[in-house]
């Protein structure tokens, strides 16, 4: 085993990044958070107080212990700022184009053997390697949310990653209270690749008035034990990812199930991306 890493770059500071570098930092590492603009920088240190707070309230941190995490935590618009990282995780727009110029940008910013990792939930790892002059030293971490909650990393292993990168990162994922699960690289990966066909299904059966959006969700969680409904869950991932994510399951594998329903690209245009914007299948305060 080698030595632990101890400092980590996250670019993007959305919900994602945001949960990225608070785990991080949990676990005693430095953080690196950039963003090219100060307000998600200025809503991600928000949520992060929020998170941590709620910690301490619970009895899961004390107040010092909770001081102590957020000065682990820096917050820049200087890409400079995440030098000296030993790994940086990609947290951004779920964009291939948007994704390959940040990897290709990265990759002139880092030293060579800072590993880049995207926290993407379908977009073939393979492709943004190809961005850089180090495919060796690039791979998948996908999270998921809410990060500081929910256990489980998919370890993306591209053609050309190196076997120490991936075990580098395993380590790395452990090292944060996480679970690693090796998949290789095509689209959706291991959860997204079965979950999908599912929730498309909910919605399909939702927009052809088939049953109301409360007896599908109760069927799944009285039926099959689910905790929570489909139409919920996708207000909880955001229909503008999961959105993302079908049409590039669709886009790889050509197959009906992937695609998804024309309510979804209405309910998206119309800003309705679920909890996160108030409204999706549900309304939210």
């Amino acid at each position: 085993m080698s030595d632990p890493i101890k400092e980590i770059g996250v670019v993007g500071a959305g919900f994602m990044g945001s949960g990225i570098a608070e785990s991080a930092a949990r676990a005693g590492m430095q953080v690196h958070l950039f963003e090219p603009e100060r307000e998600p920088l200025n809503h991600s240190l928000e949520h992060i107080e929020k998170s941590v707070d709620r910690a301490v309230e619970r009895g899961k941190l004390s107040e010092a212990e909770a001081g102590e995490l957020m000065n682990r935590i820096s917050f820049s618009t200087d890409l400079d700022a995440i030098r000296g990282s030993e790994i940086v995780i990609e947290a951004i727009v779920e964009n291939e184009e948007v994704k390959r110029a940040t990897f290709a940008r990265l990759d002139e910013t880092l030293d060579g053997d800072v590993i880049l990792a995207s926290n993407t939930s379908a977009i073939p790892i393979a492709g943004l390697a190809a961005a850089t002059q180090r495919p060796g030293k690039v791979l998948g971490l996908h999270f998921f949310s809410p990060v500081p909650v929910m256990r489980l990393v998919e370890v993306v292993v591209a053609l050309d990653t190196a076997d120490d990168t991936v075990r580098r990162s395993e380590e790395f994922v452990v090292s944060i209270g996480k679970i690693p699960i090796q998949t290789k690289d095509r689209s959706g990966f291991i959860v997204n690749m079965l979950l999908v066909p599912y929730l498309m299904a909910a919605v399909r059966m939702y927009a052809e008035g088939f049953a109301t959006r409360e007896a599908i969700d109760e069927g799944m969680r009285l039926g099959c034990g689910h905790p929570i409904g489909p139409l919920t869950l996708c207000d909880f991932i955001g229909l503008d990812v999961l959105y993302a994510v079908c049409n590039s399951l669709y886009e790889e594998f050509k197959l009906p199930e992937y695609a998804p329903p024309p309510l979804m690209k209405r309910m998206v245009v119309s800003g309705h991306l679920g909890r996160k914007a108030g409204r999706g299948f549900y309304e939210y305060a």
